[in-house]
C-alpha cells in the first residue's frame, strides 16, 4: 500500500525549525538526535495515519519519546498533514485553528 505524502504546515514547520535551532545553541548532538526523532516520527506516521488516538476533535497526536514535543497531525484525503510540532508545556490546542 503507498503511503500518502507528510507535509508540514507553515506554522508547523516554524516550531521545528525554532526547536531545532534552540537545541543547536546548546548540543549539536542533541540537535542531531531531535532533527532525528522528528523526521523517523514523520515516517512512522506516514505508514499508519490511523494508528494513533484523536487527541482533539480528529487530530491526532504522536508523542516523542526523548523530547518534551508530539507531533499533532490529520489525515487527510491525499496527505498527512503535521499542524503542530507542539512542546509540551505549551497550551493544548493553541493550532487547532490552524488551516
Amino acid at each position: 500500500m503507498a503511503h500518502k505524502p507528510l507535509r508540514l504546515h507553515p506554522e508547523a514547520e516554524q516550531e521545528y525549525l525554532a526547536a531545532l535551532a534552540w537545541y543547536r545553541e546548546r548540543s549539536p548532538t542533541a540537535a542531531k538526535q531531535f532533527q532525528n526523532a522528528v523526521k523517523q516520527a514523520g515516517r512512522t506516521i506516514q505508514r499508519a495515519p490511523q494508528r494513533w488516538p484523536f487527541y482533539f476533535g480528529d487530530f491526532r497526536r504522536y508523542a516523542l519519546h526523548q523530547f518534551p514535543f508530539s507531533l499533532i497531525y490529520r489525515e487527510m484525503i491525499a496527505e498527512v498533514v503535521v499542524f503542530a510540532v507542539a512542546h509540551g508545556s505549551r497550551r493544548p490546542g493553541y493550532w487547532k485553528d490552524r488551516k
